[in-house]
């Protein structure tokens, strides 16, 4: 485990009042990536220095704390110029690494399918390729801990012209994954079946309401990014109806622009979702701030247009938690209270998705001739089939679907639709 100092530099005042809930949420990312944090140290400057990023005398001074609590990693909440890190690493005979370097690591150490580890290399390629000229401590270490790890350690030493070759094969492998995406999500569209996804700031608790909802037990650990690779299950209601639900990579402030623009295939996922489950860890110090970068990148992912529930989940946390439990029982509300963790409020949340998601649908119950199997698989991709029964010669069929979608199946009908 590498003994870390996390550095924050504030240049306006709205930063300053900032700079100690940003610094816990580094802090919790330095532990995600498995360090120690022996110091924070803060600093308040009106300007950036060009060459070292803080000020000399700062400079000077964490020299002096590295050496004295045997601190081998500089963290800095801020990203770097290549020529900053240089200098800073030339001068405190420390790696320095900043905040987009550190979040690239706890993704390479947390991606597991094929597709996330690509997303994360191409991200970490494009990050480092323009730091290669220096070959600073961060480059020259292979498998060196935090900041070096992951699917393209092994090629950082290499020359540019093979890294930008490597940078190319790895975006035409993601643009392959992106077609197949891309034919799933059409699939999807002209399905029946409706989709939700849950979005959130990281370690606001969509695992645990993921499980909860869908009865699955995927991963879950209260550390930063637990969930990189999308998850997909079904949701069911007690009378068979189900939608398909999606668990997604915890967002965060300052997202690095590589990893949005690599894992915009992923992230398009959520921009076709016929809803949008925002969960909102309510017993965060900075809730508000996490809802808006969370807000934030669902407009630059183009999906501010999709129907949306915020999901003020940790009510369990909370003394008033009967009072906002209260305020589940309103139609129509976008706002529903919950706690993942024991379940109160869960079943709110899955009414109000009921009625977003089906309330153009109805019942029905169809008849069609058994040895038909072609109308079955007509019907399934314009109603949502929830039984299937066969006796006579005849398949009784018991779907839900918008009642014009069944113009051309008026024969088969039994009894038009039901309440």
């Amino acid at each position: 485990m590498e003994n870390a100092i996390l550095v924050n530099l504030a240049v306006s005042a709205g930063e300053k009042a900032d700079s100690e809930g940003s610094m816990s949420e580094l802090e919790g990312l330095a532990h995600a990536a498995g360090a120690r944090v022996v110091r924070k140290v803060f600093q308040v400057k009106p300007r950036i220095s060009p060459r070292t990023f803080i000020g000399k005398g700062k400079v000077e001074e964490i020299h002096n704390l590295a050496q004295e609590l045997k601190a081998d990693l500089i963290i800095f909440d801020h990203n770097l110029s290549p020529r900053q890190q240089r200098n800073l690493e030339d001068s405190l005979d420390r790696k320095v690494i900043d905040r987009t370097q550190l979040i690239l690591d706890i993704f390479a150490q947390r991606a597991h399918s094929n597709e996330g580890k690509l997303q994360v290399e191409l991200a970490q390629l494009t990050y480092l390729l323009p730091r290669l000229a220096g070959h600073g401590k961060a480059m020259s270490q292979l498998g060196g801990g935090i900041g070096t790890r992951g699917p393209g350690e092994t090629k950082l030493e290499k020359d540019r012209r093979r890294i930008q070759d490597r940078i190319n094969k790895t975006k035409k492998e993601i643009r392959n994954i992106e077609k197949r995406r891309a034919g799933q999500r059409r699939s999807r569209k002209e399905s029946p079946l409706p989709t939700v996804s849950l979005v959130g700031y990281t370690s606001a608790g969509k695992s645990t309401l993921f499980n909860t909802l869908s009865k699955e037990n995927v991963f879950t650990s209260p550390q930063l990014f637990a969930t990189l690779d999308p998850v997909l299950r079904r949701v069911y209601y007690p009378d068979g109806i189900y939608f398909l639900l999606s668990d997604t990579v915890g967002f965060i402030r300052k997202l690095p622009v590589e990893l949005v623009t690599s894992f915009r295939a992923t992230l398009e996922e959520v921009g076709e979702s016929d809803c949008i489950c925002h969960v909102i860890d309510m017993s965060a110090p900075n809730a508000e701030t996490h809802t808006e970068a969370v807000e934030k990148i669902l407009e630059d992912i183009d999906a501010s247009g999709i129907p949306r529930i915020r999901v003020y989940n940790k009510i369990d946390l909370l003394p008033n938690k009967n009072d906002l439990l209260a305020l589940n029982g309103r139609p129509d509300t976008d706002r529903i209270f919950v706690s993942a963790k024991t379940g109160e409020g869960v079943e709110a949340l899955k009414a109000r998705l009921r009625t977003l998601l089906f309330q153009s649908r109805k019942l029905f119950t169809l008849r069609l001739p058994a040895e038909d199997r072609g109308v079955l698989e007509a019907l399934a991709r314009k109603a949502l089939i929830l039984k299937t029964q066969e006796s006579n010669g005849y398949l009784d069929v018991r779907v839900i679907a918008a009642p014009e979608s069944l113009t051309d199946f008026g024969p088969y009908l039994q009894g038009g639709e039901e309440t």
